[in-house]
């Protein structure tokens, strides 16, 4: 008697233990991948500096005493940018620029790398919505071809013969083809 319940005490979580498993270890589960920008493509899509005023134009119109709103909407007027290193930066403001241009110009070019950054981000999500959009798309095309429900059983379906759009065919129907499943149409 006690062997037999140990025996199947032991079946029973052998068996409850395999139905568990996954088949699969967790070193050897994959990582999911990761779409990097390498650093060419990335040189690629950030804005280039275009400079129409230059720095030295910079420095004449603070030395013409123009404040800095003045500066800062000729710099705009003319769709200047320009990647300053901080050496460069500590020049200008060493020749008499004011802070506010400064910050202007910094703030204003990394608007420009993040919204550029930004628009490449939106565009490959899109694009791997539209993937998976067709990959999902292929799979309900594939389930629906092999539900038996939907093609019947050797030619029979049981919801008739279908003179309906695509369904009209070689199914030999034993209804009248009204309460087809929603996969089915």
């Amino acid at each position: 008697m006690r062997k037999s319940l140990l025996l199947m005490i032991c079946s029973t979580l052998l068996f409850a233990s395999g139905c568990a498993s996954t088949g699969r270890d967790a070193a050897s589960a994959e990582a999911p991948r990761i779409d990097r920008i390498s650093p060419e493509e990335l040189a690629r899509l950030i804005p280039q500096p275009v400079a129409r005023l230059t720095q030295d134009d910079l420095v004449r119109l603070t030395a013409e005493g123009n404040s800095p709103e003045q500066i800062i909407a000729q710099i705009k007027a003319t769709d200047s940018m320009y990647d300053l290193t901080p050496s460069q930066s500590v020049e200008l403001s060493h020749k008499g620029v004011d802070a506010k241009v400064l910050d202007y110009i910094h703030e204003s070019r990394e608007a420009a790398v993040r919204n550029q950054l930004a628009d490449e981000i939106n565009r490959r999500e899109k694009q791997k919505q539209s993937e998976v959009a067709k990959l999902k798309n292929r799979l309900w095309q594939q389930q629906r071809y092999y539900d038996p429900f939907c093609r019947g059983y050797y030619g029979l379906s049981p919801y008739g013969y279908g003179g309906y759009g695509r369904h009209f065919g070689s199914h030999f129907g034993l209804g009248l083809g009204i309460g087809r499943p929603l996969g089915c149409w």
